[in-house]
């Protein structure tokens, strides 16, 4: 079995927990005002990080809700277990497993899994991205204005502070220039959307490495461009993303606000 078939089982198998805990009761806890986790958050990373220890015992295993360390590893698993919780809690099928290996600071292996909706995306470096036997290509946009683009708006926004503020700024300078905006709640599903050909950009800020790190292969084997703000190769723990094809990457760093700015 290669490496990407054991991500795709093990993703599967886990998914059978979110499916159950779909339309279950959940407790919920707050990380945060508005930051929430569940039992099944936890169940789902717990066995995720059972098999892929076992399947991968040389990488390190990074899972949202149990490590705590450095993300600038030579070889590794980032995990979310359940990327779109508030989602999952309010019974809203947008929410995936995302997970992305990752080797000497490139990403190799990418697995998106919606089991709600039974989408699983995947790639591997210099194979492509896939859905099914579909292969994944960006849209051909070239003009912002015929191009709908996703967002996720960061936890920070309840303090009303410089992360709220960049969010507002970029909402006025975009709204006039696009087809419009979608903001599902997780960004895995929207990176793998993109790559789909479904959304022509992507942008957000705040996000962790298991958040991006298995749709930023799928966007790059599928054609697309990933960057910081700055237009610069993105790395972990930059402050924001910026994807999309190459002409609609090009024309969001034009126009979205330089990032702290005023202060």
């Amino acid at each position: 079995m290669t490496e990407l078939e054991h991500l795709e089982r093990i993703a599967r198998e886990a998914g059978r927990i979110i499916r159950k805990g779909y339309r279950a009761h959940k407790e919920i806890q707050h990380k945060g005002v508005v930051d929430l986790v569940t039992q099944f958050d936890l169940e789902t990373e717990a066995c995720l990080m059972d098999a892929l220890g076992k399947a991968f015992p040389k990488h390190t295993l990074v899972g949202e809700e149990s490590y705590r360390g450095s993300y600038d590893l030579e070889r590794a698993i980032y995990i979310d277990p359940i990327d779109g919780t508030t989602n999952f809690v309010h019974g809203i099928p947008h929410l995936a497993i995302s997970l992305g290996i990752w080797e000497e600071g490139v990403p190799r292996f990418a697995v998106v899994y919606n089991p709600i909706l039974d989408e699983l995306f995947r790639a591997e470096k210099g194979a492509g991205a896939w859905l099914g036997e579909t292969r994944l290509q960006v849209c051909d946009d070239r003009l912002l204005q015929n191009s709908l683009i996703a967002t996720g708006f960061p936890y920070a926004k309840v303090q009303r502070g410089p992360e709220y503020r960049w969010v507002v700024e970029t909402f006025a300078a975009l709204l006039p220039q696009i087809q419009d905006i979608r903001r599902l709640g997780a960004a895995a599903v929207d990176l793998a959307y993109l790559a789909q050909g479904r959304f022509g950009g992507f942008y957000e800020i705040d996000l962790k490495p298991w958040d991006v790190a298995a749709g930023i292969l799928l966007v790059q084997e599928a054609g697309g461009i990933v960057s910081n703000l700055r237009g610069e190769p993105y790395r972990f723990g930059d402050k924001g993303i910026v994807a999309g094809t190459p002409a609609i990457h090009r024309a969001l760093l034009d126009l979205l606000p330089e990032y702290g700015k005023e202060e």
